[in-house]
């Protein structure tokens, strides 16, 4: 660690806006920049708070004794160990540099020295700070995460990075913000000549160009040499570029690029981008995934810029995500409001879903239209009747063997990770009580165990021996597990359960088992049974009712669709999904007119025909032929 007295701006720094100009430039004059290297601890817990840092460049964890996970990360404009520093005490928690940095500091006796000389200074910074922890703990959400702005492209497998990728992903940098792209045929022309790559020199050079760019991105050589390395070292964030086809052995083997980036990163910062030559159904993406430990991977068609632009999205924390609930047959509203979406030109970049919320987001994300889901609905649960079978209700209430030949062929033979668009499912582990969350493996296992609704049908089991039922126990609207896979906005639709006429049920009406065996054996001259909602309309309407106050975990930039549902219509009543659809379709088009305004993050204008062709791809089964 080595530190220079160096003045800079401050204005962008959080608790330091509020600042009048001149109270700013008096507080430079006493910062004093410290590099460090990855790996060095900035603070350590227990230590005296003695200085306030603020991060330049580079990228910082937060970590507390006892705790195996990352408490928060810290990037670029923030400030670090403010809240003990001006409490007074002892450091709370340890801060790593996770790549080559540079922070500011101020010592407890220059900031002390700067408040005697202007108490407003003090003031105003307490103010700021307490503002700041005030709205954080009325809106509590996954952990803070900063956006990356160095970022590194490194091969993945034996083959060289395509220049064409290179240049389509810094065009679609460029229209986010200013952009460096950086080789090692370049580094003379920043660092000099003759400069040790690893040497400090080299790596404020590189900081001085991130700290005047949106992006700065550092191509590796497609060897592993001292630019690679460094261009690793230097990086918020790597992507690992490689050729999808063929999968062969040799093709998915790490790169030594990868094997020296797996040594130094964190999982978290890192990506995996799969090439194809053309848009076409993925394949083998499991063999790519199976020994490599990334964030999420992404496949981009190189025939033009629409993955290019959703890789970029992603990066810089603007990936338009779209959360279904569950809801039984309601769950066809889904399917309206998601039409709606298309024909008003939104890019859905990644989904997930609840129980039905899965099934329907599931054939989104194999790029079915809207018009071929509904057909579909109509033959799995209206002509073959796929919840209407029983059973003897030893497992559960409804014959699954039938349900599962009703809907299997729609899903089985694809795996998540092959799907062109992220996609995860939730589902209620009761092994280990906890929440499931599906991003890969067989897609048909993870809508199953997602919509295994309690009692009507069997959980589903694992080969590992999980119990699987429907994730609308726990979480039913799974915004919260969107977040935590990516930042930006989303499109949540969410149901409000229909208020239904009030049931007028005489209970002392309610009929005994052997009331109900003699009407059923004698159906004629006796008095017919009381109109009183059935086992499954109840059991779905109170799974439905834990909506786990997922409000709380909505952002600002996320727009929440509640669609008016009919006050006639039963839970289970799927003959309607038709007519529930282009209700839900007329209503949602035209509040995504009056709500564009309002939340322009989420319905931001893009390229979303690119649907269809995906569909023809992912048309393997004989059933999608047919309908």
């Amino acid at each position: 660690m080595t530190t220079d007295r160096t003045p800079d701006g401050l204005s962008a720094v959080g608790i330091f806006r509020d600042l009048s100009a001149e109270d700013r430039l008096a507080m430079e004059a006493e910062l004093a920049k410290v590099s460090l290297r990855r790996g060095e601890i900035l603070v350590r817990e227990g230590d005296e708070a003695d200085a306030l840092y603020i991060a330049v460049t580079g990228r910082f964890d937060v970590r507390i004794a006892g705790r195996e996970d990352v408490v928060a990360e810290i990037g670029p404009g923030s400030p670090i160990g403010e809240i003990a520093f001006l409490a007074g005490g002892t450091r709370t928690a340890t801060v790593v540099a996770t790549r080559d940095s540079v922070v500011l500091k101020l010592d407890r006796t220059d900031f002390d020295r700067l408040c005697q000389r202007m108490p407003g200074v003090w003031r105003t910074l307490t103010a700021s700070l307490a503002s700041r922890l005030a709205a954080q703990t009325a809106r509590p959400s996954v952990m803070s995460e900063p956006l990356p702005r160095t970022i590194a492209v490194i091969p993945a497998g034996p083959k060289p990075i395509p220049q064409r990728f290179v240049e389509l992903l810094v065009s679609a940098f460029q229209a986010t913000g200013r952009t460096c792209l950086l080789r090692s045929g370049d580094i003379e022309d920043f660092v000099g000549r003759d400069v040790d790559l690893s040497s400090r020199a080299a790596t404020e050079a590189l900081n001085a160009l991130e700290a005047s760019h949106d992006a700065l991105i550092l191509v590796a050589d497609d060897t592993l040499t001292d630019w690679s390395e460094k261009a690793i070292r230097q990086a918020d964030l790597v992507l690992r570029v490689g050729s999808a086809e063929p999968v062969t052995k040799d093709i998915v083997s790490e790169s030594p690029h990868e094997i020296f980036a797996s040594g130094l990163l964190a999982p978290r910062v890192q990506r995996l981008v799969l090439l194809h030559d053309r848009r076409r159904t993925p394949f083998g993406s499991r063999l790519w995934l199976r020994h490599r430990l990334v964030r999420m991977h992404h496949h981009v068609a190189m025939t033009d810029r629409i993955d290019f632009d959703r890789l970029v999205r992603f990066i810089t924390g603007r990936a338009v995500g779209l959360v279904a609930c569950g809801g039984g047959a309601f769950c066809a509203a889904h399917i309206g409001i998601y039409k709606a979406i298309l024909e008003a030109g939104v890019a859905i970049d990644i989904m997930g879903g609840t129980s039905g919320g899965s099934a329907m987001t599931a054939g989104f994300a194999m790029g079915l239209s809207p018009d071929d889901i509904d057909r579909v609905t109509h033959e799995i649960f209206v002509e073959n009747k796929a919840l209407r079978r029983y059973t003897w209700p030893i497992y559960s209430i409804f014959d699954h063997t039938h349900f599962d030949r009703q809907v299997a062929p729609y899903y089985s033979g694809i795996d998540i990770e092959d799907l062109w668009i992220p996609f995860f499912a939730i589902s209620t582990n009761l092994s280990r009580y906890s929440l499931h969350r599906h991003t890969d493996g067989d897609l048909w296992a993870a809508v199953r165990a997602s919509g295994s609704i309690p009692a009507l049908l069997p959980p589903y089991y694992t080969e590992d021996g999980q119990m699987l039922v429907d994730g609308c126990l726990l979480d039913n609207v799974p915004i919260r597990s969107m977040h935590e896979m990516k930042q930006g906005p989303n499109i949540v639709i969410a149901f409000t359960v229909p208020q239904l006429e009030r049931f007028e049920v005489d209970y002392r009406s309610l009929p005994s088992r052997g009331d109900i065996v003699r009407r059923m054996l004698i159906p004629f001259g006796t008095a017919p049974l009381p109109e009183a909602p059935g086992l499954g309309s109840v059991l779905l309407r109170s799974l439905m009712a834990n909506r786990q106050e997922f409000e709380r975990h909505m952002k600002p930039d996320d727009l929440l669709l509640v669609p008016p549902l009919p006050e006639n219509m039963s839970i289970l009543d799927w003959n309607r999904h038709s007519e529930l659809m282009h209700a839900t379709h007329l209503w949602a088009s035209g509040e995504l007119i009056r709500r564009r305004e309002a939340k322009p993050a989420a319905l931001a204008g893009a390229r979303a025909g690119h649907q269809t062709p995906i569909a023809r791809a992912y048309r393997r089964s004989p059933k999608f032929e047919q309908t």
